[in-house]
């Protein structure tokens, strides 16, 4: 099944989601923890899902008062983490934290998908991670709304750097390039770690990225950032504008949250999104993930699943827009 085909199944099954949470009892009290919880994380360590995870996990522990380890199982566009929490029983015990794309993105682009999004219960959003789109100086614009009217009179002209094909920094640009009526060119990278130097080399024009891998680099002039790719201007760089002004309703900025299996029993999803919303609010660990371009953004398991729900949507029509084939 191709990703047109599957689109309007997918948003249904997001949709469903949202209304199949089951509400939280109020008694709500189980005798959880007893023992050691797994973080599951789908990318190698120093990534952002494993950061944020080590971060708030470091907390959950002392808030507990019982072990909180992190196990990396990267691979397979988080397939093989999938897998790991599905296999596990569904007594909360071992979860998941990961960005929304296991949801958003991969039902879209591969047709061989190993897991049901349904099986999957969003519990916890823990933060989100804006991205920022940096230019290269040989650019000529100093404002968001300078390099749109650059762009627009060179149509095919100005290259553009991702982490690859149907990665967010990608299908940001693609979302952008579709509202605003540009043409660019893509040129897809291993990861920022390829991206960024390209950026700082001119080999590029200009990509999206996460704030410390340009903040430094900003600093000294060698890339000049424009704007922010969430709903709302980020605490990091308040001086630069969203995308949303000038594009309404625009937030392409990534969500990073616990997952649980679905079957998981209320009770146990209650205690871990009460825990895991006071381990996101305390202010050394707000200080901890601003470090790394984080923000943190708790909400419980309905608004985590609506949140998913509306980037469905928005990934949706990047992908249509990109004419990203499916796999």
């Amino acid at each position: 099944m191709t990703y047109l085909s599957s689109a309007a199944a997918l948003i249904t099954l997001v949709s469903a989601l949202v209304g199949a949470l089951v509400p939280w009892p109020a008694e709500g009290q189980v005798a959880y923890p007893t023992q050691t919880i797994k973080l599951i994380v789908p990318n190698p360590a120093g990534g952002l899902p494993d950061t944020v995870s080590r971060i708030v996990g470091r907390r959950l522990q002392e808030r507990l008062e019982q072990s909180v380890v992190v196990e990396n199982r990267p691979g397979a566009n988080g397939r093989v983490a999938v897998a790991a929490l599905l296999n596990a029983a569904a007594d909360g015990y071992t979860l998941l934290v990961t960005d929304g794309a296991i949801i958003s993105i991969n039902p879209l682009l591969f047709s061989n998908l190993t897991y049901d999004p349904k099986d999957l219960l969003p519990i916890t959003m823990l933060a989100r991670a804006p991205l920022f789109l940096a230019i290269h100086p040989k650019v000529p614009a100093a404002t968001m709304g300078e390099f749109i009217a650059y762009a627009r009179e060179r149509p095919g002209q100005i290259n553009y750097g991702s982490s690859g094909v149907g990665s967010t920094h990608h299908l940001t640009m693609e979302a952008m390039n579709a509202a605003l009526k540009l043409t660019m060119t893509h040129v897809p990278f291993k990861g920022t770690g390829e991206s960024v130097p390209a950026l700082l080399g001119g080999h590029i024009d200009v990509l999206f990225s996460a704030y410390p891998s340009l903040s430094g680099a900003a600093d000294v002039n060698q890339v000049r950032l424009l704007a922010t790719n969430g709903a709302q201007r980020s605490a990091q760089a308040p001086n630069l504008p969203s995308l949303a002004e000038f594009i309404p309703g625009f937030d392409c900025a990534p969500v990073i949250g616990i997952f649980g299996r679905s079957d998981t029993p209320p009770g146990v999803v209650q205690k871990i999104a009460t825990e895991a919303l006071a381990a996101v609010s305390d202010p050394a660990v707000i200080q901890q993930l601003a470090v790394v371009g984080v923000e943190p953004a708790g909400a419980g398991p309905e608004e985590f699943a609506g949140a998913l729900q509306a980037e469905t949507r928005r990934i949706t029509e990047a992908v249509r827009a990109a004419g990203i084939k499916g796999k």
